[in-house]
């Protein structure tokens, strides 16, 4: 059978019988903070400092030439950990567009639901494209659960025209473009 060790309390004096050092101890404390420089931000005047690696809002983003860079490869949509992308393909009018008659489909719907995106950042590591960018975005907000899904429309207003190396609609820069990594 365990033997059963007894331990002594301390006594407690007089002034921690009383509570004195911990009310004025935490009296300390508020004052100390009362003194202080408030770090409040006057929100929407004044703006946080964004950190660089902040992954912000995806978006989509169009080529130099307004085009849209996204094939509808469905990549991110796959790698989305909660699911948050939903595409659905379609096909190029080639009618319209004879230049873009060797691409094989384009996004006919492109949604993210930013109330289950998790701001990963996967599905912009994983586009060839490089379609899709996290933007610097911070506040998004909306009076109902269908305004916090981002249609097609509204992710190509967010994300904008960027330059890129990819030319996948000039047939005659692609070619270039592979003729002069070889050398």
């Amino acid at each position: 059978m365990a033997k059963t060790k007894v331990i002594e309390r301390k006594a407690l004096t007089w002034a921690e019988r009383t509570y004195l050092p911990q009310i004025l101890t935490g009296l300390k404390t508020t004052l100390s903070n009362m003194l202080k420089k408030p770090i409040t931000l006057q929100y929407p005047e004044e703006r946080p400092v964004i950190p660089d690696d902040y992954r912000g809002v995806p978006t989509l983003v169009k080529d130099p030439h307004g085009r849209e860079k996204c094939v509808s490869c469905q990549l991110c949509e796959f790698v989305c950990p909660p699911k948050a992308i939903r595409i659905t393909p379609g096909e190029v009018d080639v009618d319209n567009e004879p230049e873009r008659a060797h691409v094989e489909k384009a996004p006919k719907e492109f949604d993210i639901n930013m109330l289950r995106c998790i701001y990963c950042g996967l599905c912009q590591e994983v586009c060839p494209e490089e379609a899709i960018f996290l933007q610097d975005v911070f506040s998004l907000s909306g009076y109902s659960r269908d305004e916090m899904i981002n249609k097609k429309e509204k992710l190509y207003e967010l994300g904008g025209t960027l330059p890129d190396q990819h030319f996948k609609w000039d047939k005659k820069k692609s070619a270039e473009a592979l003729g002069n990594s070889d050398h």
